[in-house]
């Protein structure tokens, strides 16, 4: 170790100009750094789930959409709003990208020739709106609100609210950009109406979400990073009153994310909302090391110690420490790799690779720098020795005479706390994602307060048999369907399909809204619609070439993933027990579906992390009798902030399964911070009552000081709009306050009562 010092400090001035070279190099490539919003992100590209939505998108076309609502308190069937309806609806036609659009305007309306009412008529519902009287947009109002097909997905129930939908080409929603041209496209058609007049429109879809994914994360990653930086420089500097220790730390953990995003852009990866945060991770991990590395130096410095020897003091006291909360910390953000969710193993992958970075900049940069800055620390002549520093005095006394009470109370808050982890709930549903004010998800709201569920669900059945979704046994079962869902689950808003227009068909020919018994006069039925509607509206959209598989839509209401799961597991067992069988598609089940994916990344990655920081510890120290004092108190913050999220109901998402992994992580540096200095106290003779003094002497401080840095660099996150963020901010930052409590009160009452013997956890 004192050659490696000496090494550090005879090289100073390399190691000190050869970093911020290499550095600054290796920036060149972020000019390149780009953003992905794109729902396809998420999943694995051999996702079993993603290659079914796209088998689903191969028969049926994409059922992506780009939906615009507003609101008329005086009724949409007025010349205005119509005329505000159709504009936007022959604009969209217009608009690269939309392959079909449908409002009340275009609605191909089914209904009797008046002057010949043996004949159908299929026609656009209102053209040219402004031309119709009064007395007329009443008729249209009054035949509207009756017809089931729109009711509750193109207009509301009260004809005061309306939705535009325009559905994209195929695949257009698989890229980021084109969403970005879609909805600023979009936006340039609403703006001239807005302006004329002042309707508010809501804007929702694939492109709409894709959008606000990828300026959540530029956000986050360009207001949060630098926030962070300046937070903890202050805190730095507050902390040490120097601005060299301010500097050297900063500048670490400044290094350190600019090489991390280098290597990442240079690998051919993109950011997205959790890879966005890679620099704050950063920040947080490598103030962690400088703070105990520039601690003890200033304590060296303080006591009269020369700069040189205060730099080989202070590694010497630390490497080990951190060397280990480095691997562990690593290990932490490593054991996210095995997350089925992309994102999530994008960022675990990199951080664990900057905890590394970190730590090897950490032990080379900062005593190098030191050597070369040699900051003048006046020497304390009133500076208290370790062991006798009256504070550590007090409440190693402290402890000493209320161990048992302080254990005793501690579990007691543990199991009424823990408790609450029975209530916990998974949710990730990526509507919710979005805070209640954020435009995307107040267009979400409204949607669903005035006019249909802003979710669905898409339901493929298979009739068994060519030309099978025209038996008339057939289509009863599916009528049966209608019925049977919209009675069981309150949630689901509007369901149609081709059955819709056969019994609209029968209605006017046979004068009863029913399907026919007749296979021959149902296939009419459908042929005579095809035939009629205009170019862009064709039916190939809800069944295949064959005319085997029906596509069932069903609107759905906003609801927790789990609640997602039951009705979908309700539709296919449903259908199960019929002579066909259904498979349930689309964006809303494939979001629901990784519920599973997020509770997996919360238990793996835990469970991951705890074994493998176990055998590290193992290995470094070969005493098992240790791994219980190593462990314990790294997965109580973790148990105790799930509980404590049960009890308030507070959703488990993709923020707290990061969190879980995250906490083991650097929580466990507090432990081995502690333990370390405690090993090496006794190992040197100290008893117990010693050996804990100069613990709290020489860690008690830089852990608690590290502890409140990080906690403030996680807490920045509660201004996220995006709710995995917040989430993460606020459970982690609970977690790491929670953890050093356990580390200095918890843990030193255990020590206190299970090591009275000199030695004995050593031997």
């Amino acid at each position: 170790m004192k050659k490696f010092i000496n090494s550090v400090i005879k090289f100073r001035w390399i190691i000190v100009v050869l970093i911020p070279l290499i550095t600054f190099m290796m920036t060149a490539s972020l000019k390149n750094l780009e953003f992905e919003g794109s729902y396809r992100i998420w999943f694995a590209k051999e996702s079993k789930i993603l290659k079914n939505y796209d088998n689903f998108r191969a028969v049926f076309g994409n059922d992506d959409a780009v939906t615009i609502m507003f609101t008329d308190e005086d009724g949409i069937f007025t010349p205005k709003a119509l005329e505000t309806i159709e504009n936007i609806t022959q604009k969209l036609w217009e608009t690269h990208y939309i392959a079909r659009v449908d409002s009340i305007t275009n609605y191909q309306y089914v209904h009797a020739d008046p002057e010949n009412p043996d004949d159908v008529l299929v026609e656009a519902f209102i053209e040219n709106p402004t031309n119709y009287t009064k007395e007329q947009l009443a008729q249209k109002k009054a035949i509207a609100v009756k017809e089931d097909i729109i009711v509750g997905r193109l207009i509301s129930k009260d004809a005061k609210s309306t939705m535009i939908v325009g559905r994209m080409t195929p695949k257009a929603g698989d890229d980021p950009e084109v969403s970005f041209k879609l909805r600023d496209a979009v936006l340039q058609i609403i703006k001239p109406e807005e302006e004329k007049n002042g309707y508010k429109f809501f804007l929702g879809g694939g492109p709409v979400i894709n959008c606000s994914f990828i300026e959540i994360a530029q956000h986050d990653g360009g207001t949060f990073t630098p926030a962070v930086i300046v937070v903890a420089m202050l805190l730095m500097f507050t902390i040490f009153r120097k601005f060299s220790s301010m500097f050297a730390s900063t500048i670490v953990v400044v290094f350190t994310f600019l090489i991390v995003l280098s290597i990442q852009v240079l690998l051919g990866f993109k950011l997205n909302n959790f890879t966005a945060n890679v620099p704050v991770f950063v920040v947080a991990i490598g103030i962690a090391d400088a703070m105990h590395l520039l601690w003890i130096y200033t304590m060296a410095r303080k006591k009269g110690m020369n700069n040189h020897d205060s730099i080989h003091y202070s590694v010497k006291k630390n490497f080990l420490a951190i060397f280990l909360t480095s691997v562990t910390t690593s290990i932490g953000f490593a054991s996210l790799g095995i997350s089925a969710v992309v994102p999530i193993q994008t960022l675990g992958i990199a951080t664990a690779s900057a905890a590394v970075l970190a730590f090897l900049l950490t032990i080379l940069f900062v005593p190098a720098f030191l050597a070369i800055l040699n900051p003048k620390i006046k020497a304390d002549t009133n500076i208290q020795e370790a062991n006798n520093h009256p504070i550590a005095v007090w409440y190693t006394q402290f402890l000493a005479k209320n161990a048992k009470y302080i254990l005793l109370f501690s579990t007691l808050i543990f199991i009424a706390l823990g408790i609450g982890i029975f209530k916990a709930n998974v949710d990730s549903n990526t509507v919710k994602y979005f805070k209640e004010d954020f435009p995307f998800r107040v267009a979400v709201n409204e949607m669903q307060d005035k006019l249909t569920g802003p979710m669905s669900y898409e339901v493929v059945v298979d009739s068994k048999a060519k030309d099978g979704i025209k038996d008339p046994k057939f289509l009863h079962t599916v009528e049966q369907f209608y019925s049977e869902l919209y009675a069981k689950y309150p949630d689901i808003r509007h369901i149609s399909s081709l059955m819709d227009i056969v019994k609209t068909f029968n209605g006017i020919m046979a004068g009863s809204k029913s399907i026919p018994n007749n296979q021959d006069l149902i296939a009419q039925y459908l042929l005579l619609y095809s035939l009629s509607l205009p170019q862009g509206m064709e039916i190939n959209d809800k069944m295949d070439i064959d005319e085997r598989l029906l596509r069932v839509s069903v609107s759905v209401n906003l609801v927790e993933t789990s609640k997602d799961l039951e009705q979908t597991a309700w539709i296919k067992n449903w259908w199960k027990k019929t002579p066909y069988s259904a498979v349930v598609h689309g964006q809303t089940v494939m979001f629901a579906h990784m519920q599973h994916d997020v509770t997996a990344t919360l238990i793996n990655s835990i469970t991951l992390a705890v074994v493998s920081i176990s055998l590290v510890m193992l290995l470094i120290f070969r005493n098992w009798r240790m791994l219980p004092i190593f462990i314990v108190p790294n997965i109580l913050p973790i148990a105790l902030v799930v509980g404590v999220m049960g009890w308030l109901h507070i959703d488990i998402d993709m923020g707290v399964a990061i969190a879980g992994a995250i906490i083991i992580g650097v929580a466990v540096d507090d432990t081995i911070h502690f333990m370390v200095k405690y090993i090496e106290a006794r190992k040197r003779g100290d008893n117990l009552e010693d050996a804990m003094k100069y613990v709290l002497s020489y860690a008690g401080s830089a852990i608690i000081f590290t502890t409140f840095v990080l906690s403030i660099a996680f807490l920045v996150f509660v201004f996220s709009n995006f709710n995995p963020n917040y989430h993460f901010g606020i459970v982690t930052a609970s977690a790491l306050v929670i953890a050093v409590l356990v580390d200095l009160v918890a843990l030193p009452a255990l020590l206190m009562l299970i090591d009275k013997r000199e030695k004995s956890l050593l031997e």
